[in-house]
């Protein structure tokens, strides 16, 4: 049963919120799912602690948000190619996610966001970091956001996914299936806040469209560097039971990779998602 005490407390001054009170091993009533996608949209990112969801319920429970992507780069649970697993062995050194980035921006209909579920945690360390798009953007000057409302960002696959990237194939499967380019705008209206967010990342995009990588550069390391800045921001403590829920419309992640020599497994479906606008 769905408790009637759901709680919401902030993580960060900028994104990030806890909800308590909810059982997400059972069907969400209308109110409680609205109220989590509600959040979600506004905080850029939920957390909930001490869940226990088999692979069915994970997967009930991200389909009561929308259509599940089904990933074509990752290998994914026996029997449940919904859910992908992000994973480091014990004797692997790079992990999945070192990086700022936002997940399938390379798509020309990116996805609305992840269900990540931590199935086996180390003892200490790989913690994940969030930063808002919605501050990001809110902090540019008045010339800046006038300037970026004109620029489309490239964005792909290839790099990441794609036969380019051998040292990573240990990590990915299918890198002749990384041939995803995609357009967006690089400062999108939010479609269920309605708020304006930046929408370039260092994971994926590539450079302006219409500008040369080397013209693009410049004014893409600063909005990388201006983007993470600790006001912007949260870091999560993962507990075994404990799902974070991101948004890729408005924030970036990073999973720290400071956990040598220990596993970490975690279940991660993501909810498919809508056409983006400037």
């Amino acid at each position: 049963m769905q408790s009637n005490s759901i709680q919401i407390h902030p993580v960060g001054g900028a994104v990030g919120a806890e909800i308590v009170g909810v059982d997400l091993s059972e069907p969400l009533t209308t109110t409680v799912r609205d109220t989590i996608r509600h959040t979600l949209a506004d905080r850029g990112v939920v957390f909930f602690r001490d869940q226990s969801l088999t692979p069915e319920q994970h997967i009930g429970l991200a389909r009561q948000f929308g259509d599940i992507n089904i990933n074509r780069f990752f290998t994914h649970a026996e029997g449940y190619p919904e859910i992908a697993l992000v994973v480091k062995e014990p004797h692997q050194t790079r992990n999945i996610g070192g990086g700022w980035h936002t997940d399938h921006s390379y798509d020309q209909i990116p996805a609305l966001g992840s269900i990540l579920y931590a199935r086996e945690v180390p003892p200490t360390g790989g913690d994940t970091l969030f930063s808002g798009m919605y501050a990001a953007y809110d902090a540019l000057s008045d010339g800046l956001k006038r300037t970026l409302s004109s620029l489309r960002g490239v964005h792909s696959s290839r790099h990441v996914f794609g036969v380019a990237r051998p040292d990573m194939q240990d990590r990915y499967r299918n890198p002749e299936a990384a041939v995803q380019d995609a357009v967006h705008p690089a400062v999108i209206t939010h479609p269920e806040s309605g708020r304006k967010a930046l929408y370039v990342n260092p994971g994926f995009t590539l450079r302006f469209d219409g500008w040369t990588s080397e013209e693009s550069r410049p004014l893409l390391d600063y909005l990388y560097r201006h983007a993470v800045k600790p006001e912007f921001g949260c870091r999560f403590v993962w507990r075994n039971g404990s799902i974070a829920f991101w948004d890729n419309r408005s924030t970036w992640h990073y999973a720290v990779n400071d956990y040598q020599g220990e596993r970490r497994l975690m279940h991660r479906i993501t909810v498919e998602g809508c056409e983006l606008a400037g």
